[in-house]
């Protein structure tokens, strides 16, 4: 039982994922028993950038757009 609440209770840290191999990172964490700590961009992130990629014609990074909707009031 103390190990059980030991480990909730360990402050994680996040792992972001390379904008390029998105499916792949998320394969290697599972391979590797490290999904934990992995963050998975909502899928309005994609979008979002999807957007702006296809207007303004800039390839931003997931952490980047996702960071801006978040001041923007996005919440999910």
């Amino acid at each position: 039982m103390i190990s059980l609440y030991k480990n909730l209770t360990k402050k994680k840290k996040k792992v972001y994922l390379n904008d390029d191999f998105v499916l792949e990172d998320f394969y290697r964490a599972i391979q590797n028993n490290a999904l934990d700590g992995l963050h998975i961009p909502h899928s309005d992130v994609f979008y979002v950038r999807s957007a702006i990629e296809g207007r303004a014609g800039i390839r931003y990074p997931l952490q980047q757009i996702e960071s801006a909707m978040k001041a923007e009031g996005w919440k999910k």
